[in-house]
């Protein structure tokens, strides 16, 4: 039976649980950005890491490999972190970056820039109306963020999304936290940019632990890519709201960025 949320322990309560898994293995932590580093805000570009954030994932780089997988375009998470030497893949994971400067960028998403380019136009002329609606190009998807709109909107661009879906097969949305990732239907995403990761920086080992902390929909692949090799820890949603029936493939579970500023914290001790 699949888990949920609810049925997650928390993380800060089994400390020494995680202290055993540990023990004698080298963690890589891998760590989504926003709703996990920052907490989920009203508009993406105010998701700023706070100095003590920043301070905490510096100090647990200078321990263990880290990487910041973000649904956000590299250069923009590169940005917002502001720390050397971590591996960034950026765009879902279509363009990833490692310490030293070395880059992947899947080709398969760049060949669909110009479809979704022509997206982006079209749901600019069906969307733009909507009061609060706003639509991100990125470098390998198009968002369509509606926190800002009204309930009353909502089935009114589900159904623009879903109408640019069924005019282009070749693409897929990705439900998440009040936003539509429009992006290429390829096999590829957060779990298989971690695994690439994991490979690209000689992390294989038995003795390494890989860690995922994710807070969305789109995280579930990750943590179902380390299912039996290493931990999932999901942020946010405490149990006995509405996201605590959501399914998940993670082991853990922290209610919000500041614990799980304070596990890593713990980390990086």
């Amino acid at each position: 039976m699949a888990r949920t949320l609810s049925d997650l322990p928390s993380a800060l309560d089994r400390l020494d649980e995680l202290g055993r898994r540990l023990a004698g293995r080298k963690p890589a932590v891998f760590l989504d950005y926003d709703g996990t580093l920052t907490p989920i805000v009203e508009r993406p570009e105010l998701a700023v890491l706070s100095d003590s954030m920043r301070r905490i994932v510096r100090d647990l780089a200078r321990r263990c490999p880290v990487a910041v997988v973000s649904g956000r375009d590299r250069t923009d998470v590169e940005r917002l972190v502001g720390i050397d030497g971590l591996a960034f893949a950026g765009s879902h994971g279509f363009d990833i970056r490692v310490p030293g400067g070395r880059r992947i960028a899947r080709r398969e998403g760049e060949d669909f820039a110009p479809l979704l380019k022509a997206v982006e136009t079209r749901l600019h002329g069906a969307l733009d109306a909507i009061e609060g609606a706003r639509i991100e190009p990125k470098k390998a998807s198009v968002a369509v963020h509606y926190r800002q709109v009204a309930e009353t909107e909502w089935g009114r661009i589900a159904a623009v999304v879903e109408a640019t879906l069924a005019e282009h097969g070749t693409l897929r949305a990705t439900p998440g936290k009040m936003v539509y990732e429009i992006q290429p239907r390829l096999d590829w995403n957060k779990g298989r940019a971690v695994l690439w990761l994991l490979d690209a920086l000689g992390l294989t080992a038995p003795d390494v632990l890989p860690l995922y902390f994710g807070d969305d929909i789109t995280d579930e692949d990750a943590f179902n890519a380390l299912a039996g090799r290493g931990i999932g820890v999901l942020v946010g949603g405490a149990p006995g709201e509405a996201a605590g029936n959501r399914p998940t493939a993670a082991d853990y579970r922290l209610d919000t960025p500041e614990e799980a500023g304070r596990l890593l914290d713990t980390l990086a001790r």
